[in-house]
């Protein structure tokens, strides 16, 4: 099954709670929280105090995307009863083994991402190991970006290989997604699609979830 991870990058956060109760009412699935350091990526988000703010708030899991340096240092802090995922960038991991089984010692599930120049290649001996795969589509760091049409290519090529080498890891996508391509990224491949100003930038976010989810 498809579903859809709106990030909170993209939510009024002087109603988090309330818009994270719309989206969780109208059917989204999963909760994907941007993390920013201003290092690896050239933006400041949040951290582990926001993230946590909503446990118990919402039944929706957790999906942590750290877009940071030196992410080892941190994986415990986004650790709680409701973190699926922690996704960690390739290119912020000098060890990636090693940090993908640090996450799985912490009893949560292992992502990787992939910046947009970054080749599928880097991952070759990995993709056995994690959990999912999150290939970005807009070069991480704002919000509201264009979709990088190559990432399709990329999706496509990952879907291939998951399909020959029978590997069981989630494809996800992060950047740019709306209603005009939603449909495109999932025929490619894409189980779990994450979208910011597209759900939370709508007049009517509740029906903007849903009008995701007829098409997924």
């Amino acid at each position: 099954m498809n579903r859809l991870a709106p990030s909170i990058l993209s939510a009024d956060f002087s109603q988090l709670g309330q818009q994270v109760s719309l989206i969780e009412e109208a059917g989204a699935h999963v909760i994907h929280v941007d993390v920013m350091d201003g290092h690896f990526v050239p933006n400041i988000s949040y951290g582990a105090t926001v993230m946590k703010s909503l446990c118990g708030k919402t039944k929706m899991p957790f999906d942590v995307h750290l877009m940071i340096e030196n992410p080892d240092q941190y994986l415990e802090d986004f650790v709680t009863d409701q973190t699926e995922y922690i996704t960690v960038h390739q290119e912020a991991c000098t060890h990636l083994h090693r940090t993908v089984q640090h996450i799985k010692s912490l009893g949560v599930k292992a992502g990787v991402a992939l910046n947009p120049a970054t080749s599928l290649a880097t991952l070759d001996y990995i993709l056995g190991e994690v959990d999912m795969v999150l290939i970005m589509s807009v070069n991480p760091g704002f919000g509201g970006q264009k979709f990088i049409a190559s990432a399709l290519e990329k999706v496509a090529e990952l879907d291939a290989i998951k399909k020959e080498k029978g590997y069981d890891f989630v494809i996800e996508i992060d950047g740019g997604i709306n209603l005009d391509n939603v449909k495109t990224v999932t025929d490619a491949g894409v189980e779990l699609v994450v979208a910011g100003s597209s759900v939370f930038g709508a007049e009517n976010i509740p029906a903007r979830v849903k009008e995701f989810l007829e098409i997924l």
